[in-house]
């Protein structure tokens, strides 16, 4: 089976994680797709295959015979799609032989256009996949899993020698969850690659150190028309927060290795407010700073309006793995020298975002992240091609043959 056909299956099962829920997984359907890749794994001769009780999907191809004493490799993707856009009845598109024009996303006549996605231009001639416009894709990262079990199938049915290789599905990577109960033990692998990135050529072992903010505003409400020196407006006190932190370091303004402060969430009246943001930066002294500043902040408006109007909670989510990557650089230079083998040219570039292998990376597992072929995740205009899977099994495959070697 190609990978873009398990992809075609997989879209169809309703993953979608959900960020408030209190539950492991965050949504118990995404048991049906786990179900669903354990009967598949088994098929294909894939060992010791396990769903347990939090969702985590495991298996393991055992090494080929003259090849245990090799390292053995993990492969990780996510099965949830993100809360972002509906994940319900995916109904995709296929285009073959894509004219590097306008797609018409049929059921909502929205316009998956080369103007707001340039790179369309470079897919001309492909077997284009995107949605019907009401839903995202799910290549986001059911891409990832095709792939894997796509090259599993290949290294099994032609006898390619190998080391172990050790696969794991997991749960709500998509809410920042996915590596919170992850067996890394029992996971058996000494060095991983999640592959959940985009293009195919992509790797990636630099990511954010990431924080969530939450603000919580009291204000004083009393009559607009006797308000003077007695009302405190929370809602503009959330506005003078917000004034505070430095206006060009938006996500709208950065790019490449600058970080930001994301205004998430604004509610409130003039009684309470509440606001959330996220905070990124790859630097971790910067990183640090923008922590500093949102504390500052906090002082500076109860010092104004008095002790107690605002409070700022900080809560870290994830740090940047590039400290544990490096010195297990083997795993980039393989990456990069299976894609220079295939022609691809690879794409080393900082990951605006976070992995499951970040998490991985500071619970023990190295990990690094790899491309799936896919675009414009997490919406309706995600789309992914039939050669760039290809492509991006192929790569894994490479991989896999030069631990061997």
């Amino acid at each position: 089976m190609k990978a873009y056909e398990r992809l075609l299956k997989y879209v169809k099962v309703y993953t979608t994680s959900e960020e408030n829920s209190k539950t492991n997984p965050t949504t118990e359907r995404q048991f049906d797709l786990a179900h669903l890749l354990v009967e598949e794994m088994k098929e294909l001769g894939i060992r010791d295959v396990r769903c347990d009780k939090n969702c985590y999907v495991y298996g393991h191809i055992p090494a080929t015979e003259g090849y245990e004493d090799k390292k053995s490799i993990g492969l990780i993707a996510h099965m949830d799609t993100a809360p972002s856009a509906l994940g319900k009845n995916v109904n995709p598109q296929i285009i073959e032989n894509y004219d590097g024009e306008d797609v018409l996303l049929k059921t909502t006549n929205t316009i998956l256009s080369p103007k707001k996605f340039p790179h369309l231009k470079d897919l001309k001639g492909r077997t284009l996949i995107t949605t019907d416009g009401t839903t995202l894709l799910g290549a986001d990262d059911k891409a990832g899993i095709a792939e894997i079990l796509t090259a599993c199938e290949t290294i099994i049915n032609n006898n390619i020698p190998h080391g172990k290789i050790c696969i794991a599905f997991t749960p709500d990577e998509e809410v920042g969850q996915g590596a919170d109960l992850f067996d890394v033990k029992n996971f058996g692998a000494d060095f991983a690659y999640t592959i959940d990135g985009g293009v195919e050529g992509e790797i990636s072992y630099e990511n954010f150190n990431a924080a969530g903010v939450k603000v919580e505003i009291s204000g004083v409400s009393v009559h607009p028309g006797s308000a003077k020196n007695t009302m405190i407006n929370a809602l503009n006190v959330a506005i003078e927060f917000n004034s505070m932190l430095p206006a060009c370091e938006k996500p709208e303004y950065t790019e490449g290795y600058e970080g930001f402060y994301y205004l998430e969430k604004l509610s409130g009246n003039t009684d309470h407010a509440s606001m959330e943001y996220i905070l990124r930066d790859h630097d971790a002294e910067k990183f640090e700073v923008k922590k500093s500043l949102i504390k500052l902040a906090e002082k500076l408006i109860n010092e104004k309006y008095g002790e107690g109007t605002i409070k700022a909670t900080i809560k870290e989510q994830y740090r940047n793995m590039v400290e544990l990557v490096k010195p297990c650089i083997h795993l980039i230079d393989n990456a990069t020298e299976a894609m220079k083998s295939l022609g691809v040219t690879p794409v080393v570039e900082p990951i605006r975002g976070g992995t499951d292998g970040a998490r991985l990376s500071y619970m023990g597992l190295p990990c690094p992240n790899l491309g799936t072929g896919g675009y414009a995740f997490h919406g309706e205009y995600e789309h992914i091609t039939v050669e760039g899977m290809d492509i991006c099994t192929n790569i894994i495959i490479e991989i896999l043959k030069r631990y061997a070697n």
